[in-house]
């Protein structure tokens, strides 16, 4: 039988039994998926979950391997809400792919799970119930730079990248309480955009004129970094959350967040002073 500490390896994460989660930790490397990278841990209540599965890899997965996927339930975690099915399956963080020979460790691994699981686990959830990456964050797509500060999202349109309708109309910031929801659509497919729904305006289709929409393309917007900013927004509005209420950081993990947003080129030298010397100033 399962217990409190137990874990399971698989392909490039380990999933930790808890008293009241699973704990899935994603290996770092080169081979291990780049949204998994970026998610580093995700803790998964029980309560977050309708279900667990153990299942072969099927004819496209690998020989005699076994598959391990807890099902989330509807409404529970932001980064699935906002992915909307749109995630291969080498991307769900909710999959472990096994050797065969752990087949009797996963089925015992999900049968644990499965006791833990509430009457209400068929049934949507009515909250978020599991962490994505809070405020600040920072997102470079194809036409405009984004940021999000936790009370609003602004999209600094590109000289390059972005159409005449967008550069002509300038930057644009849309608090909260403007916006309905996010819609992403990912940049492994044609098309692909972030929206932010507007509350009292409708929006254009065409993406590359949408003033609410920033657009994709190869090495703009990726999985890794679009989708974690756009459960963040879906996760603060769901939650209707305004900055002050989120959670702070410690002064000096905010600065060394900084220090690395700065150091991947998301941030001008004007964007990393001031934002410094506002933590400063917050401490």
């Amino acid at each position: 039988m399962c217990r409190m500490g137990d874990v399971l390896a698989g392909n490039h994460a380990v999933w930790e039994f808890d008293s009241d989660s699973v704990l899935i930790r994603f290996a770092r490397g080169l081979r291990t998926p780049r949204l998994w990278n970026a998610l580093g841990a995700r803790r998964i209540p029980f309560e977050a979950l309708s279900g667990v599965t153990v299942s072969a890899a099927g004819s496209g997965g690998k020989r005699d391997a076994v598959v391990l996927r807890a099902v989330p339930r509807p409404g529970a975690d932001p980064l699935m809400e906002a992915a909307a099915g749109q995630l291969r399956d080498v991307c769900d963080p909710y999959r472990l792919v096994l050797p065969g020979d752990r087949a009797g460790q996963a089925a015992e691994f999900a049968d644990a799970v499965r006791a833990r699981l509430g009457p209400e686990a068929d049934e949507p959830a009515q909250r978020f119930l599991v962490r994505v990456p809070e405020p600040p964050l920072q997102l470079k797509a194809y036409d405009a730079r984004l940021a999000f500060d936790g009370s609003a999202v602004t999209l600094h349109w590109s000289r390059t990248g972005a159409t005449s309708a967008k550069w002509k109309a300038g930057d644009q910031r849309y608090p909260l309480t403007a916006l309905t929801g996010v819609e992403w659509s990912t940049p492994e497919g044609p098309g692909g955009h972030l929206r932010l729904l507007l509350r009292d305006a409708p929006a254009d289709p065409r993406p590359d004129h949408d003033l609410a929409t920033a657009v994709f393309a190869v090495g703009y917007g990726s999985v890794h970094e679009s989708l974690p900013f756009a459960a963040a927004v879906l996760a603060a509005l769901r939650g209707r959350t305004p900055v002050a209420s989120v959670p702070a950081a410690r002064t000096d993990e905010r600065l060394h967040h900084l220090g690395e947003l700065y150091s991947a080129g998301l941030l001008t030298d004007a964007e990393y002073s001031a934002l410094r010397d506002r933590f400063a100033a917050e401490a």
